[in-house]
Formats: structure tokens, sequence, C-alpha cells
């Protein structure tokens, strides 16, 4: 049995230049499917990402309103809440802050402002622009993360 199949494996000179143009133009269909899908995945996580952070915001806003006993109706920026309420403004730093990460500390605060629990400031993640003017947490919620350049609710705009 086992001269039978080196003889066989000897006789065996590989795969034919039309088999490997072949493999190649099947890997190279695969990749050219698969690259804008990714890349689209990518932008829509950093979309979900900043609005995270909007609504982490505001949800630090109904804290400081009710902890600090101040009127819904006054204007609260981040540097009201950062460290006590809120770790940093993550991707609402400013762009110098947030070139290499949306970890940011109180030194990038005052990047948003909340007034009646409504949002409004800009926050920039690697390319992707989220603009927020009076954004309330149903608006945010609604937008969706693969939302179209410059396409929104009337009070937020992505812009990639």
């Amino acid at each position: 049995m086992k001269k039978y199949l080196q003889k066989k494996l000897n006789n065996e000179k590989g795969m034919t230049l039309i088999e490997l143009l072949a493999v190649i133009v099947i890997i190279a269909i695969i990749a050219a499917i698969a690259i804008p899908a990714i890349g689209n995945i990518i932008d829509n996580s950093r979309v979900g990402t900043i609005k995270s952070d909007a609504l982490n915001a505001l949800s630090a806003y109904e804290m400081y309103v009710q902890d600090e006993e101040v009127a819904s109706t006054t204007a609260v920026t981040s540097n009201d809440m950062v460290p006590d309420y809120l770790d940093g403004v993550g991707a609402f730093a400013t762009a110098e802050d947030n070139e290499a990460t949306a970890d940011v500390d109180e030194s990038a605060a005052g990047a948003f402002s909340i007034t009646n629990g409504e949002i409004t400031g800009e926050a920039v993640i690697s390319g992707v622009t989220v603009s927020f003017s009076g954004a309330s947490k149903n608006e945010i919620n609604s937008l969706a993360n693969n939302t179209d350049d410059g396409a929104g609710t009337a009070n937020i705009t992505v812009t990639r």
C-alpha cells in the first residue's frame, strides 16, 4: 500500500496555471465584496460610539440637575459635569485631543452644552463627525448608525 501511494504522489505535478488563476479570481471577488462591507461596519460603530457618548452626557446632566438642584432650563456645559459626573467628554473632545483616542480627561471639557435635556455640540472620531443642535435622547436613539452623509434628524447631522 505504501508503494502504491508513493507512486501516485510522484505522478502528481501540482496545480495548472489555469487552476491557480481561477483561485486568484475567486479570492479577488470575495475581497472586493468584503472590504467595503468591513469599512461600513467600522464607520457605523464610530457613529454608535458618538451616540453613546451623547446619551451618557445627557444621563450625567440629569444627575447633575438633581444633585445640584439647578433648573433644567439652566445651560450646563461639560466643564460643570467633568470629573464629578462624567469621567471625560469622550468623542466631544477637541480635534487635537481626539486624534488618537476618544479617551480624554477633563482638560478637553467645554465641548458640549445641555439645556432642557437637549445636547448641543460636535463629536469627532476618526473622520466621522456628528453635530448635535438641541438633540434629545429620543432623537439620538432614533438616529441609525448607518445614516448617510448629512442625513439625520432635524437636530443631528452626520458627516463622514
